[in-house]
């Protein structure tokens, strides 16, 4: 290309630079948008800002312009774009200003809000408790109508974790999920997610389906329940439990397999995340046995779990190697992120109980799922519904964006 032929660089228009911002809005339909540009084509403006919504078949198209220079061209682009307007059925409103918008505060963060239903009373509790932080509005878009209603606020003027905090205290007093994470480029980066087994990749308690066979629930509930009165720790209560299991055949593996129920929503999530090109993995207070068979249905990148030890076809009613508690959840966590290559910032730890708090805070992104309350106040974020893939809408993905990659699946 010659340089004559190269076009000019320009820059945004400093704050004594008269502006117009032209507004129309109406029934939605297309060309609207190369339509209006047309007309202003039409005036050597040059676009400052543009941004257009459509709800519910009605459009608002905001385009701010840079003023015509010619004497009396404003007055008649606005005569034009007013008669165009009417030839479409549109409205159009015109204001004059200097300049661009105003620069966005510092701090800079994506609040999602999930509800079901999500009501005027609970939303306007969170724009108001965003504007209380200092916080101002600049984005609202709906990320999903089901199976919760979605949106994300994008906000700038307050620090994340503040806002975080006086977000979550408004979200528990109106019975909402609210998540708020930083934004930036790491948003958008590769990144790891870990999550729990138990309860949060699946319904199930898989000590409990193994106790089942074993005719041994009531001991093993029992166990659990000293364990949360606090007069057991994870290991000893482990080894406890396990203990009863000692003697029944090996085949039961296979019955647990087959009973395990994974949590609504789990293979989208983790299909979404594959195809999003994140790495995926299992840490469980649970075994390698039922782990491993999920890593492969699943195809997780990682898994580690707590082994029960076999000999002779049948289980011994003991576990080795190292025991995967509370910490080495966490441990576990940082190893993942370090074979994946992914700093432990960009990483989501997803989880349900105190086992996994370690790994929760460790993680640049905490998620408690249907937790205990004390791993709800002690997480980033907290989701209340019983849908997995809504972990998704946190990552600023929508449904209409995972529908779309479903649909196109050969």
């Amino acid at each position: 290309m010659s340089a004559s032929r190269i076009p000019p660089v320009t820059t945004v228009p400093d704050d004594d630079v008269p502006t117009l911002l032209v507004k129309i809005f109406g029934k939605d339909r297309p060309g609207i948008t190369a339509g209006l540009c047309d007309t202003l084509a039409a005036y050597g403006v040059h676009i400052v800002d543009i941004e257009q919504v459509v709800t519910r078949g009605r459009i608002v198209l905001c385009v701010l312009v840079t003023a015509p220079k010619a004497d009396g061209a404003e007055g008649d682009l606005r005569a034009t774009v007013h008669s165009w307007a009417e030839s479409m059925r549109l409205q159009a409103e015109i204001i004059s200003g200097r300049g661009d918008n105003r620069p966005r505060g510092t701090g800079r963060s994506h609040v999602t809000v999930l509800g079901n239903p999500l009501t005027a009373e609970s939303t306007a509790a969170i724009a108001s408790r965003i504007t209380g932080t200092g916080g101002n509005i600049d984005r609202i878009f709906r990320l999903a109508k089901y199976p919760v209603t979605a949106v994300e606020f994008e906000v700038s003027g307050a620090e994340t974790a503040p806002l975080r905090t006086a977000l979550a205290t408004e979200a528990a007093d109106i019975g909402v999920d609210v998540a708020v994470v930083a934004s930036g480029l790491q948003r958008r980066a590769q990144r790891l997610v870990v999550m729990d087994v138990d309860s949060t990749l699946i319904q199930d308690e898989v000590i409990e389906l193994f106790a089942a066979h074993a005719g041994c629930q009531a001991e093993v509930a029992e166990v659990t329940a000293r364990a949360m009165r606090g007069e057991l720790d994870f290991e000893q209560s482990l080894h406890a439990r396990v203990a009863l299991l000692a003697g029944i055949d090996e085949s039961v593996v296979e019955k647990v397999r087959a009973e395990v129920r994974l949590t609504p929503g789990a293979r989208t999530l983790i299909r979404t995340l594959k195809r999003l090109g994140y790495q995926v993995g299992v840490v469980s207070g649970g075994f390698t046995q039922v782990t491993d068979d999920l890593k492969e249905r699943l195809g997780l990148d990682f898994a580690s779990a707590n082994t029960l030890e076999v000999v002779d076809g049948k289980l011994t009613g003991r576990v080795i190697g190292e025991v995967v508690d509370r910490a080495g959840k966490a441990r576990l966590l940082r190893r993942f992120a370090a074979e994946a290559g992914v700093p432990l910032v960009q990483t989501v730890a997803i989880g349900d109980g105190a086992n996994d708090l370690d790994m929760l805070n460790a993680a640049g992104l905490g998620v408690a799922f249907n937790a205990k309350p004390v791993v709800r106040e002690a997480a980033h974020t907290a989701l209340n519904v019983p849908f997995l893939d809504t972990v998704l809408y946190l990552l600023g993905v929508t449904r209409e964006e995972v529908e779309a990659a479903d649909a196109h699946v050969d």
